[in-house]
């Protein structure tokens, strides 16, 4: 038992080891939006569709040229980009700061987790939607395809820590970074545009798991 113990631990340490040498690219978020297609027509329109902006590191992904505008009674915030395609569900990110301007406490949640989370009046240029739900602060998080995931040594919902600009003065180390594997990712960690800056990160520059 304490060899098998022994030997636990001489691998974890040799991954971690060797996982510390490989950089991970940076992908800031700043406040965005994820419509259903339901919502989406309601708000720009039964012939509108989205339309590519630019392309964004995850397969599939894009930003849109559609914009709307986030209200709450306290405040709001103008031209909001969404994500594209549609999904299932319709999802409001945002940063701490953000939804402190717009009085609300939304939760740190991994993406699609919105119960139990505050909605939000959205306007867009054909219409209007209240969504009971959906607006959160999302947990930063690291994709990996399947075979980063083996490079890395990492497995789907592992947590680990990520060290942000060594050697700088804006050297930081993000504990509780949620890891998600899939086929259809790409190698990346995202934060939101204040822990970026709080870390002196920009979109494509690298980080490590330590």
């Amino acid at each position: 038992m304490k060899e098998e113990l022994i030997k636990e631990i001489i691998s974890d340490i040799k991954a971690r080891s060797e996982r510390a040498g490989l950089p991970v690219p940076v992908g800031v978020s700043n406040r965005h939006t994820h419509f259903t297609r339901e919502h989406f027509k309601r708000l720009f329109g039964p012939e509108c569709e989205p339309t590519l902006y630019r392309n964004i590191v995850q397969p599939g992904f894009y930003a849109c040229h559609e914009t709307v505008s986030i209200q709450t009674e306290k405040n709001a915030f103008k031209n909001v980009r969404m994500i594209g395609p549609y999904r299932t569900y319709t999802q409001i990110e945002i940063s701490y700061g953000d939804a402190k301007v717009l009085g609300l406490n939304p939760p740190i949640r991994d993406s699609s987790k919105i119960e139990n989370s505050p909605g939000i009046k959205i306007v867009g240029p054909k219409g209007e939607i209240t969504v009971e739900k959906g607006v959160i602060l999302s947990k930063r998080h690291i994709h990996f395809s399947p075979s980063d995931a083996k490079k890395f040594k990492i497995e789907d919902q592992q947590v680990v820590r990520v060290l942000c600009s060594p050697g700088s003065d804006r050297e930081t180390i993000y504990e509780s970074v949620l890891c998600r594997v899939s086929d259809k990712f790409a190698l990346e960690f995202h934060l939101d545009i204040e822990e970026a800056n709080a870390a002196g990160l920009k979109n494509g520059d690298k980080v490590y798991i330590i």
